[in-house]
């Protein structure tokens, strides 16, 4: 058994992107983020994700700050628990 079967490739983040954790949904389409350079960000869930993405509490996902506020941010991708797990394998995310 090879230790990358299974493996997928992820999408990862590109220069101006950061993995975060959801940790509270805050209604209509803004939760609260942390960021994984310590952040704490309003992340915002664009209208092409809004109904076909359901973001929970604790979900792993891309996120872009804003470069006029910092303090908030644009998620651009959920990762499933499964995929989250193997980011955490590989030492992505912690």
């Amino acid at each position: 058994m090879s230790e990358n079967q299974g493996r997928r490739n992820l999408r990862m983040p590109n220069d101006n992107e950061l993995f975060a954790v959801v940790t509270e949904h805050n209604g209509g389409n803004h939760v609260r983020i942390r960021c994984e350079d310590g952040k704490n960000r309003m992340g915002r869930i664009p209208g092409r994700m809004k109904y076909r993405t359901w973001i929970n509490e604790g979900d792993v996902v891309l996120v872009e700050p804003w470069d006029w506020q910092d303090e908030k941010a644009n998620i651009e991708w959920r990762y499933t628990g499964e995929d989250a797990d193997q980011l955490r394998r590989e030492g992505h995310i912690q």
